[in-house]
């Protein structure tokens, strides 16, 4: 299986053995930063710096003139990714003989929700969340289209994968998150992630629901979460809290407004792209779910994308639903974590890749090769030098 290590921009600008040793490792591919959230990383071996502090979401090169005069527009980096950075790693990669396709995080930007709060998912109790930008907004959706075509199809990538694109919510290890006191179950996360800002009230009513009556029966169903009181999982649970009608409604109205901004954001990262240019999505294949692996439907994801990062750190399990849909020549890239530190398992690389083709995935993604230790990166060569 073809396999590909995901960088950022600062692990490579700077380190003129950065590239080589990525290359080293056995991977064919790099998957780029080119549009990243707020972050602390360590660089472990660069020269000049240990840790990189990204203080907000940017864009990690100059952004284009389609965004003169707009009030949502990319924020460019700070001083740990100067210019065009994405650019200068990109080339330095390719020189080692990989082959560069960008990373590209969508609907999680804190700045923007600080700065324009009107454009955040705001919950049932009225708190705003403003990491999460709410993808039914027009303003929202026009911003995020533009920037996946801008950020994806940089000089010299052949594809992208795009993180992000759909329904953020409670979840997202916000600095120095303290959420986790009262265990919410997957029901209580879906119910913590409905928005009700002005769009979503509208796009419920269209659905046959009162915003207001939903609000108050979601808060009502969350009582007994914030007494302690365990918490089911899954939809049944959904239904049981909200009534099934109500539940189903709710779902209609997030997965149509996912699904439509999807297309466009592909569609329009294809009308600037090159023929053969590839389009993946992080994605979950349990549509009520949010983050970074959008909750998608396969079939439909599958009709839309090349195909889909699938995270397999616990085992393999959300492969099959996608590998179920997949044609000959789409991707499914099981993502495994190979940074110790981060609960990876670097010396278990080789059987977890035998898992996931026995699963049904094609490619690897390993995460992260600029945040592991040698110790990992030895594991990692090794793992791939008989694959």
């Amino acid at each position: 299986m073809k396999a590909s290590a995901f960088v950022y921009p600062w692990d490579v600008a700077g380190d003129p053995g950065a590239a080589d040793r990525i290359a080293g490792l056995g991977v064919e591919q790099a998957t780029l930063a080119a549009a990243y959230h707020s972050t602390r990383a360590l660089t472990p071996r660069h020269p000049r710096h240990r840790i990189v502090t990204a203080e907000h979401a940017a864009v990690l090169y100059p952004p284009g003139d389609r965004w003169a005069g707009r009030v949502l527009r990319p924020y460019v980096a700070g001083d740990w990714a100067p210019g065009d950075a994405w650019g200068e790693a990109a080339g330095a990669l390719a020189a080692a003989g990989l082959e560069v396709h960008t990373w590209v995080v969508l609907a999680h930007n804190s700045r923007l929700g600080m700065e324009h709060p009107h454009t955040s998912v705001v919950n049932a109790h009225g708190d705003r969340y403003p990491w999460a930008p709410c993808i039914a907004q027009p303003a929202v959706r026009a911003y995020l289209v533009d920037l996946a075509a801008e950020a994806a199809v940089r000089p010299g990538a052949h594809g992208t994968e795009l993180e992000s694109l759909g329904w953020y919510g409670l979840r997202h290890l916000h600095a120095h998150d303290k959420t986790a006191g009262v265990a919410l179950g997957d029901a209580g996360e879906y119910l913590m992630s409905l928005c009700f800002c002005p769009d979503c009230r509208d796009g419920y009513g269209g659905h046959g629901l009162d915003a207001d009556k939903l609000a108050a029966v979601v808060r009502a169903a969350l009582e007994p979460v914030w007494r302690g009181a365990p918490d089911g999982e899954g939809w049944r649970d959904v239904e049981r809290l909200l009534g099934a009608d109500t539940a189903a409604a709710t779902l209609a109205w997030r997965e149509h407004t996912a699904r439509t901004l999807q297309e466009d954001a592909v569609a329009a990262v294809r009308a600037a792209a090159p023929e053969g240019f590839q389009v993946l999505l992080h994605a979950d294949p349990v549509s009520y779910h949010c983050g970074a692996n959008a909750g998608v439907d396969p079939a439909h994801i599958l009709s839309v994308a090349d195909g889909v990062v699938v995270p397999c750190v616990g085992g393999t399990e959300l492969l099959a639903p996608f590998a179920a849909r997949a044609g000959l020549d789409t991707v499914l890239a099981a993502n495994l974590t190979v940074v110790s530190g981060l609960g990876g398992s670097p010396d278990t690389l080789a059987a977890d890749a035998a898992r996931a083709q026995d699963a049904g995935a094609t490619e690897l993604r390993l995460y992260h090769a600029g945040l592991a230790s040698d110790g990992d990166l030895a594991a990692v060569q090794e793992a791939l030098s008989g694959h």
